[in-house]
Parts: structure tokens; sequence; C-alpha cells
């Protein structure tokens, strides 16, 4: 059986390593917010280009706390918009909600599923404070476009990048290109940089927004037992940043891998019924995921298990169909609806060896 994914096999070249930085974490005694915290926000901040790092608990965690922070600098006001794509994890969604904002959405762009820049100015009103673009599957979203309507706006730009770790744009990381940007990065165990827990991190340029960050990710505090903000607990984890430390030097040849195996899929799988993701062959896209579209995607799934090939859908349902958004439930998005039914992600890690690769190319186009 190829798996989807085998983490035990991603971090087995680490475990040496791993080990040392444990026994290293063990002998210290220091468990919260120490060295290892401290090495990781300053190389992920060199690595990303941006001044700051703040090291949080989640991905989720990271996005809610840049909105609450441009809360309490005033920039947004509770229940202010913020743009966001209809197709996206719900947990993009949730952290709008979680800092009492409404949640617009706007459709993607059925080729790259990402947020469509041309929809976004029929939805802007004078609530409309933000847009929070998401680089979905690894691959960035159009920010030159979506960066003009900021500014013509005079708007926020809070990037989602919990799928992005490494994708480059003109081999500048990301989009964090004015001081009102921020971005948000998950380092759960199947990222592309993935800690062995949950793990999450902010970056930005802004000094202002950082300095607030800091201390709302620890109880709104910059000095112990003093709290001058009303804050919450989610700070980076130690050992969980050790572990990152480790990896985070690979973390562009493990994208090169990805592009790699992505290339073949791209040129080597022929079949009228499967559509393939659009990529123009830049670092645009890290590839976290491959995923292809099929109008039987239940039964080309049920074909590649029966074949010894392990497959996921990201997301069977779309955020604007859960029963946790039931206000939603009423309105038609249908490009996403559509990408919601189609999409099947197959196996692309750099595990895979060739012979792997070969069949999962062979038993696609047999289908």
């Amino acid at each position: 059986m190829i798996k989807f994914l085998d983490l035990k096999k991603v971090n087995q070249t680490f475990e040496s390593a791993f080990k040392q930085k444990m026994e290293q974490f063990l002998e210290g005694g220091w468990y919260i917010l120490g060295k290892e915290v401290k090495l990781f926000e300053e190389s992920f901040a060199q690595y990303c280009g941006a001044k700051h790092c703040i090291g949080v608990g989640n991905g989720l965690d990271a996005l809610v706390l840049i909105l609450k922070a441009n809360i309490h600098l005033g920039k947004i006001q509770k229940g202010d918009e913020v743009i966001v794509p209809s197709n996206t994890y719900i947990a993009t969604i949730l952290a709008v909600l979680e800092a009492d904002l409404v949640p617009v959405l706007v459709e993607p762009r059925l080729e790259t599923y990402n947020l469509n820049p041309d929809l976004i100015e029929a939805k802007i009103t004078s609530k409309t404070k933000a847009i929070l673009p998401v680089h979905l599957y690894g691959q960035l979203c159009e920010m030159e476009a979506i960066n003009k309507i900021a500014q013509k706006n005079n708007l926020l730009i809070i990037e989602d990048a919990a799928q992005s770790h490494g994708s480059k744009f003109n081999n500048q990381q990301s989009a964090i290109n004015n001081l009102k940007s921020a971005s948000a990065y998950s380092f759960y165990p199947g990222k592309n940089l993935g800690a062995l827990g949950d793990a999450g991190a902010i970056t930005t340029n802004d000094d202002e927004l950082a300095e607030v960050l800091f201390s709302l990710r620890n109880y709104g505090s910059k000095v112990k037992y003093e709290n001058e903000l009303i804050g919450v607990n989610s700070r980076l984890d130690e050992l969980q940043a050790a572990f990152l430390n480790v990896k985070l030097p690979e973390l562009d040849k493990e994208n090169q891998i990805r592009r790699e195996i992505a290339k073949r899929y791209l040129t080597e799988i022929k079949n009228e019924k499967i559509i393939l993701p659009f990529w123009d062959y830049s670092e645009i896209h890290v590839f976290h995921l491959f995923v292809i579209r099929t109008k039987n995607r239940n039964d080309l799934k049920e074909y590649l298990l029966k074949n010894g090939i392990e497959t996921m859908i990201h997301y069977p349902i779309p955020p604007h169909k859960q029963k946790a958004l039931k206000d939603w439930n009423v309105l038609s998005y249908p490009i996403s609806e559509k990408i919601h039914d189609e999409v099947l992600s197959i196996p692309l890690n750099g595990t895979l060896t060739e012979a792997e690769i070969n069949k999962i190319i062979a038993t696609l186009n047999n289908y």
C-alpha cells in the first residue's frame, strides 16, 4: 500500500538529531519560551525575509492573534468585514469569527483554487477592513493584484500561509511587502515544515504589530505578572521549536523534491477523466498537496485504493455547507461547491520511491 503520507518515514531521517535535541532539552531544564523558540523565531523570520517571527501554539491561533492585535491597534473594529476565499479550510473562517469579525466569502479561480482578485472589489463595503488570502495547497495567490486592491481601498492584508512554507514569487518569500501585512503559519505534522505536534507562527514587518503579538500570545504580558492586555496562552512549545530547528534547513530541498514529483505527474498523467492542477513551473508552488479533479471522485478514490494507493479529500464539505456555519448554509458558491465535489489529493512527498511514483502515474492513466 502506498500511504497518502507516512509521517514516520518523513521524520525518520531526523530521528538522531531529534533525540539529541530531546537530551539537550531535558538537560537544560527550561521548558517554555527558551532558547529553541528564540532560535526558531530568528531563523524563520530570516528565512521568510521578515523582520519578526512570533511563535504560537498553532496556525488557527496565529490567524486569531493577528486579527485581535489589529483590533487592539485600532486598525479593525469588532463587527468589521474580512474577505476570505469561499473554498478555504474552515479554520480561516473560524479565526475571523473568533475575533468577532464578519467573514465575507469570495469565490476562487477554478484553475488555481485560490482567491479570485477579479471578484474582490464587488464585495468591498464601508465595513471591509482586511483581505485574508489563503495560499491553498501550497500555491501563492495572485498577490500583486490583491495588494493593488488593498492599497486602493486602504485594506490590511493578512495571509493564511499554513500550507505554503517556502513558496516564492520572483525569489521573494510570500508577499510581506508592505508594513500592513502579516502571515500566519501552521506547522501541523503533515505540513511541508511539520512539527511533531501542534505548532504555529506569525511573520510580519510591522514593529508595532509584533510587539502586541508577543504580548497577546503570553497572557497579554511583557513582564511576568504584569498584564497590559487581555491575552491568551498560545506559545510555541520549546520542544516543537527544537524539532523545527532541525527541519528548517532542509525545507527548500524538500520543496524541490515535491516540485520534481509534481513535474512528473503533470507531464506523464494523461487521462481525459482527470483534471490536473495549474502550475507555471516557478517557485510559486511548493505542492503541500497535489490535487486532481474528476467528475467521479468516489469511484476514482475506490479504484486507487483497490490498486494499493491511498488518497485523501481536501476538503469534502465547503465551509458554507458546514453545520457550524448555519447562517451561510442558504448561500450559493457554485465554483467552491464544484471544487469540493471533485477534488482528490494523491500522494506527493519526499519519501515516495521512483517505483511508487511510476505506479501512481500508471494507475491513474489506466483509470
